[in-house]
């Protein structure tokens, strides 16, 4: 075994502190300091740390129990209530996305196929930084960041349907009908399947609490299940973050919810959400980045930034949010993530795309989710004044 990484992850859990409260001093959100930390600590600028395999794991344990405890947060009767608003702005975010990735790609030379897959790769919003950064300011629960984590979920979903579509053309460009049904039925099979089980789990843990009271030993079964049920998702060929989601919603209306979340978020909070937000940063190189690359990565990061201001923006409007409210989901759903970074990387290896983009693909997703919490947290916090 390798010893060290005891002491990557002491840097880490440090570092990620001191500046997140450096930050939470100069007013900024604080998620926006452990990803810096992540940077400073990475190869971009001191270059202590390398990504590892290691580290990378802990990470994904920090995105599963994230979306674990945002699922135990919701509030099911908003949830119903936001899934038409959720999709319209989902998918005209996702369409915005697809156009503007798509447009740079293009007309920068890059042939229609490789600049679709490289749109795709930027489409979807990341539903970890968006918890993560609504959790922060206490908004998971409101209107808003109900409507922006269900749409999030739904971004995550039809990038998996259009990656899909894309590795069943190929790059002759015909279409693989068979492939395309497969994927929609294991989706299909896996909500099914995801909400029939949350319902028998939501009734055994009420009986286990009527019968036996208060016990820490709940939230041992309730995160097994949470486990399980991200295992299963990647089984049907869904990101596991979905399954956790679905898992904690399995628990937002049974009677011992507050201790699972309280057991869950000590277990995050001090461990697996730090190394998970350092880990992005990390991720951060300008290795291969010529004159070339660096004005495209750019053009994509305009693309990122304003194609989700604009396409969720009026997805919120149209949804009868106020002005107030469609801006703060069109900024917040900005956050790029995990996905991208399968996606691209899904092309790389298939041959689909260079590998000199996957260097663009970590710097848009980067700066899009340092800009999302700090353009964000003034359009919840700032009151306006009365005329």
């Amino acid at each position: 075994m390798d010893t060290s990484i005891f002491l990557w992850v002491a840097l880490i859990l440090l570092s990620t502190k001191i500046m997140a409260l450096v930050f939470k001093r100069i007013h900024m959100p604080q998620v926006v300091g452990a990803l810096v930390a992540g940077i400073l600590l990475g190869p971009a600028v001191f270059g202590w740390m390398q990504p590892s395999e290691t580290i990378r794991t802990l990470a994904e344990f920090g995105v599963v129990l994230l979306l674990f405890s945002a699922g135990m947060e919701t509030d099911l009767k908003e949830l119903k209530n936001s899934i038409k608003a959720s999709s319209i702005i989902s998918m005209l975010g996702m369409i915005a996305a697809l156009g503007g990735g798509f447009l740079v790609a293009f007309l920068l030379g890059m042939p229609p196929f490789e600049a679709f897959f490289i749109s795709i790769a930027i489409a979807s919003s990341s539903t970890s930084i968006i918890v993560e950064s609504l959790h922060e300011m206490g908004k998971l629960k409101s209107k808003t960041g109900t409507v922006m984590v269900n749409a999030s979920i739904i971004d995550d979903i039809l990038t998996i349907i259009l990656l899909a579509v894309v590795m069943g053309m190929g790059e002759a460009g015909e279409v693989s009908f068979m492939a395309i049904i497969i994927v929609l039925l294991q989706i299909l099979a896996f909500f099914v399947f995801a909400f029939i089980m949350g319902y028998i789990v939501n009734k055994l843990f009420d009986i286990m609490y009527e019968r036996m009271g208060k016990h820490n030993r709940y939230s041992i079964f309730a995160i097994a299940y949470c486990f399980l049920m991200a295992f299963l998702a990647e089984e049907f060929g869904i990101a596991n973050i979905t399954g956790a989601y679905i898992a904690g919603i399995a628990f937002c209306t049974t009677r011992c919810v507050e201790s699972l979340e309280t057991n869950t978020h000590t277990m995050s909070y001090m461990f697996f959400t730090p190394i998970f937000l350092a880990n992005i940063g990390l991720s951060m190189t300008f290795t291969g980045m010529t004159g070339e690359i660096l004005v495209f990565t750019m053009l994509l990061v305009l693309a990122a930034i304003f194609s989700k201001i604009i396409g969720c923006g009026l997805g919120a409007k149209i949804s009868k949010f106020t002005n107030r409210e469609s801006m703060q989901i069109g900024i917040g759903m900005i956050a790029r993530g995990e996905v991208s970074f399968v996606v691209i990387n899904k092309g790389i290896v298939l041959g689909y795309i260079g590998s000199l983009i996957f260097p663009s693909i970590i710097v848009v997703v980067l700066i899009a989710i340092l800009v999302t919490p700090i353009l964000l947290k003034p359009l919840y916090t700032y009151k306006i004044k009365p005329s």
